[in-house]
């Protein structure tokens, strides 16, 4: 391009320098704006407050009432005869220890050492070649003698009476009468008078014969 046409487009750039700069303002406005609307717009922050846990109250503990100690007196071959207060749950063996332990001749074999025991009972442990003496009477009372409760129409404790008192009643032997004996001794009071049963030598047709005749309070 000569010098001619140079000057004929300055002369032109020159003359329209205004519109130029217009355009030229217009287009970096729309740009900008463009721009701006492709912008993402920020979220707002959301404030939430802290919520405190409301702590859970420790549960209320149950109250168990304490079980008493039973009060047990052991007597008989034993180091120490006295009363003693035993846990609950206690058995033969350990009112024998709480005892100091059983007498050098005392007769092991014939009481139940696993035998639960309960509140004011009496453990006695027999010496050997003892006859198994009849539990006390209430008050201390003189025992009745022998046979007298029958010939007078009474009824025979099976947990009080002696070998000659039960010896009196049908189907009673002196072997079968001691062995009631024992057996009260090795498992605590007759509850009731068919527990007589239990005892060896004494079945349903014996105890026909002495369900009158007898009583266990």
């Amino acid at each position: 391009m000569g010098q001619g046409g140079m000057a004929s487009v300055n002369d032109w750039l020159e003359k329209h320098r205004g519109y130029i700069v217009i355009v030229l303002a217009c287009l970096i406005l729309v740009g900008g704006a463009f721009i701006l609307a492709r912008r993402p717009v920020p979220q707002p922050l959301a404030i939430t407050p802290a919520v405190t846990p409301t702590p859970t109250p420790p549960p209320t503990p149950t109250l168990t009432p304490t079980p008493a100690p039973l009060r047990v007196y052991v007597s008989g071959a034993v180091r120490t005869p006295d009363v003693y207060l035993l846990s609950p749950g206690s058995i033969v063996k350990d009112a024998l220890q709480a005892a100091g332990g059983p007498a050098g001749d005392a007769d092991l074999d014939r009481i139940n050492l696993a035998l639960a025991v309960c509140d004011q009972q009496q453990v006695y442990v027999p010496h050997v070649g003892e006859a198994t003496p009849a539990a006390p009477l209430p008050g201390d009372a003189p025992p009745p003698a022998a046979g007298e409760a029958a010939r007078t129409g009474g009824k025979v404790n099976l947990n009080t009476a002696t070998v000659e008192q039960l010896d009196t009643l049908p189907g009673i032997g002196p072997a079968i009468a001691q062995r009631i004996i024992d057996y009260r001794q090795a498992n605590g009071p007759f509850a009731a008078p068919e527990e007589v049963m239990n005892v060896k030598g004494i079945g349903q047709a014996t105890y026909d014969k002495l369900q009158d005749l007898i009583t266990a309070p």
